[in-house]
Protein backbone atom coordinates (compact mmCIF):
# COMPACT_ATOMS: atom_id res chain seq x y z
CA UNK A 1 0.00 0.00 0.00
CA UNK A 2 3.03 2.27 -0.04
CA UNK A 3 3.19 5.37 -2.28
CA UNK A 4 -0.57 5.64 -2.76
CA UNK A 5 -1.30 8.52 -5.11
CA UNK A 6 -4.10 10.93 -4.23
CA UNK A 7 -5.63 12.05 -7.50
CA UNK A 8 -8.57 14.49 -7.88
CA UNK A 9 -11.91 12.87 -8.74
CA UNK A 10 -15.55 13.77 -9.26
CA UNK A 11 -17.58 16.16 -7.10
CA UNK A 12 -19.65 14.90 -4.20
CA UNK A 13 -23.40 14.98 -3.79
CA UNK A 14 -25.17 17.86 -2.10
CA UNK A 15 -26.40 15.76 0.83
CA UNK A 16 -22.82 14.97 1.84
CA UNK A 17 -21.88 18.64 1.69
CA UNK A 18 -24.96 19.42 3.77
CA UNK A 19 -23.89 16.82 6.35
CA UNK A 20 -20.41 18.36 6.49
CA UNK A 21 -21.91 21.80 7.09
CA UNK A 22 -24.06 20.43 9.94
CA UNK A 23 -21.00 18.85 11.57
CA UNK A 24 -18.99 22.05 11.21
CA UNK A 25 -21.88 23.87 12.88
CA UNK A 26 -21.36 21.68 15.94
CA UNK A 27 -24.07 19.08 15.37
CA UNK A 28 -22.59 15.93 16.90
CA UNK A 29 -25.57 13.82 15.83
CA UNK A 30 -24.61 14.51 12.21
CA UNK A 31 -21.05 13.33 12.89
CA UNK A 32 -22.40 10.18 14.54
CA UNK A 33 -24.55 9.62 11.44
CA UNK A 34 -21.48 10.04 9.23
CA UNK A 35 -19.52 7.47 11.23
CA UNK A 36 -22.35 4.94 11.16
CA UNK A 37 -22.72 5.39 7.41
CA UNK A 38 -19.07 4.62 6.67
CA UNK A 39 -17.97 2.51 9.65
CA UNK A 40 -18.16 -0.91 8.02
CA UNK A 41 -16.40 0.03 4.78
CA UNK A 42 -13.66 2.02 6.50
CA UNK A 43 -13.06 -0.60 9.19
CA UNK A 44 -12.72 -3.32 6.58
CA UNK A 45 -10.29 -1.14 4.64
CA UNK A 46 -8.19 -0.54 7.76
CA UNK A 47 -8.35 -4.21 8.73
CA UNK A 48 -7.20 -5.26 5.26
CA UNK A 49 -4.13 -3.05 5.51
CA UNK A 50 -3.13 -3.62 9.15
CA UNK A 51 -4.30 -7.23 9.69
CA UNK A 52 -5.04 -6.57 13.36
CA UNK A 53 -8.55 -6.01 14.76
CA UNK A 54 -7.62 -3.67 17.61
CA UNK A 55 -5.13 -1.67 15.52
CA UNK A 56 -7.70 -1.28 12.76
CA UNK A 57 -10.24 0.10 15.24
CA UNK A 58 -7.67 2.53 16.64
CA UNK A 59 -6.65 3.67 13.17
CA UNK A 60 -10.27 4.25 12.21
CA UNK A 61 -10.93 6.25 15.38
CA UNK A 62 -7.84 8.40 14.75
CA UNK A 63 -8.93 8.93 11.15
CA UNK A 64 -12.37 10.12 12.30
CA UNK A 65 -10.76 12.54 14.75
CA UNK A 66 -8.50 13.83 12.00
CA UNK A 67 -11.53 14.20 9.72
CA UNK A 68 -13.45 16.12 12.37
CA UNK A 69 -10.56 18.55 12.86
CA UNK A 70 -10.00 19.06 9.13
CA UNK A 71 -13.55 19.11 7.76
CA UNK A 72 -13.03 22.66 6.50
CA UNK A 73 -10.57 21.20 4.00
CA UNK A 74 -13.30 19.07 2.43
CA UNK A 75 -14.45 20.85 -0.73
CA UNK A 76 -16.47 18.12 -2.40
CA UNK A 77 -13.85 17.52 -5.11
CA UNK A 78 -14.05 13.83 -4.21
CA UNK A 79 -16.74 11.80 -2.51
CA UNK A 80 -16.86 11.81 1.27
CA UNK A 81 -16.12 8.07 1.25
CA UNK A 82 -12.99 8.68 -0.80
CA UNK A 83 -11.80 11.52 1.43
CA UNK A 84 -12.33 9.43 4.56
CA UNK A 85 -10.71 6.37 2.97
CA UNK A 86 -7.55 8.34 2.31
CA UNK A 87 -7.43 9.49 5.92
CA UNK A 88 -7.82 5.88 7.04
CA UNK A 89 -5.08 4.73 4.68
CA UNK A 90 -2.73 7.43 5.97
CA UNK A 91 -3.40 6.40 9.57
CA UNK A 92 -2.78 2.75 8.72
CA UNK A 93 0.46 3.46 6.90
CA UNK A 94 1.70 5.58 9.82
CA UNK A 95 0.98 2.72 12.22
CA UNK A 96 2.73 0.21 9.98
CA UNK A 97 5.79 2.45 9.78
CA UNK A 98 5.86 2.86 13.57
CA UNK A 99 5.46 -0.90 13.94
CA UNK A 100 8.40 -1.53 11.61
CA UNK A 101 10.59 0.93 13.53
CA UNK A 102 9.71 -0.72 16.84
CA UNK A 103 10.42 -4.16 15.42
CA UNK A 104 13.92 -3.03 14.55
CA UNK A 105 14.52 -2.20 18.21
CA UNK A 106 12.23 -4.42 20.32
CA UNK A 107 10.94 -7.88 19.33
CA UNK A 108 7.19 -7.66 18.88
CA UNK A 109 4.57 -10.21 19.95
CA UNK A 110 2.59 -11.95 17.20
CA UNK A 111 -0.18 -9.91 15.62
CA UNK A 112 -3.69 -10.42 16.93
CA UNK A 113 -4.56 -11.35 13.35
CA UNK A 114 -2.65 -14.59 13.88
CA UNK A 115 -4.88 -15.49 16.83
CA UNK A 116 -8.53 -16.51 16.66
CA UNK A 117 -10.50 -13.65 15.12
CA UNK A 118 -13.54 -12.14 16.80
CA UNK A 119 -16.71 -13.78 15.66
CA UNK A 120 -19.36 -11.71 13.91
CA UNK A 121 -22.95 -12.41 15.02
CA UNK A 122 -24.65 -14.90 12.70
CA UNK A 123 -28.05 -14.79 11.06
CA UNK A 124 -30.82 -14.90 13.63
CA UNK A 125 -32.52 -17.79 11.82
CA UNK A 126 -29.41 -19.98 11.52
CA UNK A 127 -29.17 -23.15 13.55
CA UNK A 128 -26.25 -23.44 15.99
CA UNK A 129 -24.50 -25.90 13.66
CA UNK A 130 -24.97 -23.64 10.64
CA UNK A 131 -23.73 -20.62 12.57
CA UNK A 132 -20.65 -22.54 13.69
CA UNK A 133 -19.92 -23.71 10.15
CA UNK A 134 -20.22 -20.17 8.78
CA UNK A 135 -18.01 -18.80 11.54
CA UNK A 136 -15.37 -21.42 10.77
CA UNK A 137 -15.51 -20.64 7.06
CA UNK A 138 -15.31 -16.91 7.79
CA UNK A 139 -12.22 -17.48 9.95
CA UNK A 140 -10.57 -19.42 7.13
CA UNK A 141 -11.38 -16.69 4.61
CA UNK A 142 -10.07 -13.94 6.90
CA UNK A 143 -6.82 -15.82 7.50
CA UNK A 144 -6.35 -16.40 3.78
CA UNK A 145 -7.06 -12.75 2.98
CA UNK A 146 -4.55 -11.73 5.67
CA UNK A 147 -1.96 -13.90 3.93
CA UNK A 148 -2.35 -12.09 0.60
CA UNK A 149 0.28 -9.54 -0.48
CA UNK A 150 -0.34 -6.13 1.06
CA UNK A 151 -1.09 -4.42 -2.25
CA UNK A 152 -3.94 -6.88 -2.98
CA UNK A 153 -5.81 -6.93 0.34
CA UNK A 154 -7.47 -3.51 0.22
CA UNK A 155 -8.52 -3.98 -3.41
CA UNK A 156 -10.07 -7.38 -2.64
CA UNK A 157 -11.97 -6.08 0.40
CA UNK A 158 -13.35 -3.02 -1.36
CA UNK A 159 -14.28 -4.89 -4.56
CA UNK A 160 -15.41 -8.31 -3.31
CA UNK A 161 -16.49 -7.66 0.28
CA UNK A 162 -17.85 -4.10 0.08
CA UNK A 163 -18.81 -4.58 -3.60
CA UNK A 164 -17.54 -1.20 -4.74
CA UNK A 165 -17.15 -0.70 -8.48
CA UNK A 166 -13.73 -0.62 -10.12
CA UNK A 167 -13.99 3.15 -10.43
CA UNK A 168 -15.04 3.63 -6.79
CA UNK A 169 -12.19 1.41 -5.59
CA UNK A 170 -9.68 3.27 -7.75
CA UNK A 171 -11.04 6.54 -6.36
CA UNK A 172 -10.70 5.40 -2.74
CA UNK A 173 -7.17 4.04 -3.15
CA UNK A 174 -5.92 6.68 -5.57
CA UNK A 175 -4.72 4.15 -8.14
CA UNK A 176 -5.65 3.62 -11.82
CA UNK A 177 -8.73 1.57 -12.60
CA UNK A 178 -6.63 -0.89 -14.61
CA UNK A 179 -4.45 -1.48 -11.54
CA UNK A 180 -7.59 -2.24 -9.53
CA UNK A 181 -8.69 -4.77 -12.15
CA UNK A 182 -5.33 -6.55 -12.29
CA UNK A 183 -4.86 -6.63 -8.50
CA UNK A 184 -8.41 -7.84 -7.95
CA UNK A 185 -8.02 -10.62 -10.50
CA UNK A 186 -4.70 -11.70 -9.01
CA UNK A 187 -6.02 -11.49 -5.43
CA UNK A 188 -9.02 -13.69 -6.25
CA UNK A 189 -6.76 -16.20 -8.02
CA UNK A 190 -4.43 -16.40 -5.02
CA UNK A 191 -7.39 -16.72 -2.66
CA UNK A 192 -8.92 -19.55 -4.71
CA UNK A 193 -5.57 -21.37 -4.73
CA UNK A 194 -5.22 -20.99 -0.96
CA UNK A 195 -8.76 -22.24 -0.33
CA UNK A 196 -8.24 -25.17 -2.69
CA UNK A 197 -5.18 -26.21 -0.68
CA UNK A 198 -7.26 -25.92 2.50
CA UNK A 199 -9.92 -28.21 1.02
CA UNK A 200 -7.28 -30.71 -0.13
CA UNK A 201 -5.90 -30.92 3.40
CA UNK A 202 -9.38 -31.20 4.93
CA UNK A 203 -10.36 -34.01 2.56
CA UNK A 204 -7.67 -36.23 4.06
CA UNK A 205 -9.39 -36.03 7.46
CA UNK A 206 -13.00 -36.32 6.33
CA UNK A 207 -15.09 -38.88 8.28
CA UNK A 208 -12.28 -39.27 10.82
CA UNK A 209 -11.82 -42.78 12.11
CA UNK A 210 -8.65 -43.02 14.16
CA UNK A 211 -8.57 -42.79 17.94
CA UNK A 212 -11.65 -43.34 20.10
CA UNK A 213 -13.90 -44.59 17.28
CA UNK A 214 -11.34 -47.14 16.14
CA UNK A 215 -10.81 -48.38 19.70
CA UNK A 216 -14.56 -48.58 20.32
CA UNK A 217 -15.29 -50.73 17.25
CA UNK A 218 -12.39 -53.10 17.98
CA UNK A 219 -13.50 -53.48 21.59
CA UNK A 220 -17.12 -54.14 20.64
CA UNK A 221 -16.23 -56.75 18.03
CA UNK A 222 -13.89 -58.55 20.45
CA UNK A 223 -16.58 -58.39 23.11
CA UNK A 224 -19.11 -59.99 20.77
CA UNK A 225 -16.61 -62.71 19.87
CA UNK A 226 -16.11 -63.43 23.53
CA UNK A 227 -19.81 -63.25 24.38
CA UNK A 228 -21.78 -64.12 21.20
Amino acid sequence: MANIALSPVRADSQDELAMVRRIMAGEQAAFAMLMRRFNRQLYRLARAIIRDDAEAEDALQDAYLSAYRSLRQFRGDSSLATWLSRLVINQCLQRLRRHERRQNVIPMTPSAADEELERIPSDAFASPDEATERAQMRDILERKIDALPESFRAVLVLRSVEELTVEETAECLGIPAETVRSRHFRARSLLREALAREVDLAERDVFGFAGARCDRIVARVLARLTHP
